[in-house]
């Protein structure tokens, strides 16, 4: 199965894919592109160590949101893509992209949805004092942080942890949590019903 992961920061949630791949355990599975939208963007020089084919789209070549997603499917189609990845993409996709990979785009964010979605989910679940955060991994819809979850795992707040060890460690379980969803779908065990998704 054809991969694109597609990011805007650090990317050590792709390279954590990536050397999944290497190692074999998502069988079938080809991290073919990575596409980012921010030209320094350090996951490309992870990437280019990793031997993964990077694609800089510039947003400002664009004058709408539906514009630049438009030129990322082409790449997408061209380069036969069957399932997208988001690992730290700060773009919201609009409901053209949504619709043309329906069910076929994961993301993951670094808190356990409904709460804290958007940016900074850590650092906010930190500040407010929440005893249990955690990862939510989930197929993305038209919303924001709302596509039906996969997998979800918590994670206690330690006493006097620090913000930086709480991102260490969501980073750790991340890293671990999306290889396992991403080798679910590609075995075809996520099956969809309403908001549920069901391990078959």
């Amino acid at each position: 199965m054809n991969i694109a992961i597609l990011a805007s920061g650090r990317g050590s949630n792709f390279e954590a894919i990536v050397r999944a791949v290497k190692r074999k355990k998502l069988k079938g599975a080809k991290v073919k592109l990575l596409i980012t939208d921010r030209k320094d963007a350090y996951v490309r020089i992870r990437a280019k160590k990793l031997g993964v084919k990077d694609i800089f789209v510039d947003p400002k070549k664009f004058k709408t949101r539906e514009g630049f997603d438009r030129e990322v499917v082409n790449i997408l189609n061209r380069e036969g893509i069957e399932l997208v990845i988001l690992a730290g993409f700060m773009r919201i996709l609009t409901p053209y992209f949504v619709k043309k990979f329906k069910n076929r785009i994961l993301n993951i964010h670094p808190a356990l949805l409904p709460a804290f979605k958007g940016t900074d989910a850590i650092e906010r679940a930190y500040n407010y004092g929440v005893k249990v955060t955690g990862v939510t991994i989930h197929f993305v819809d038209e919303k924001v942080d709302y596509g039906p979850i996969i997998m979800q795992k918590a994670l206690e707040i330690k006493e006097r942890e620090s913000l930086e060890e709480l991102e260490e460690r969501i980073h750790r379980l991340e890293h671990k949590m999306y290889p396992e969803a991403i080798s679910l779908f590609i075995k075809g065990k996520l099956k969809i019903r309403g908001r549920h998704v069901k391990i078959i």
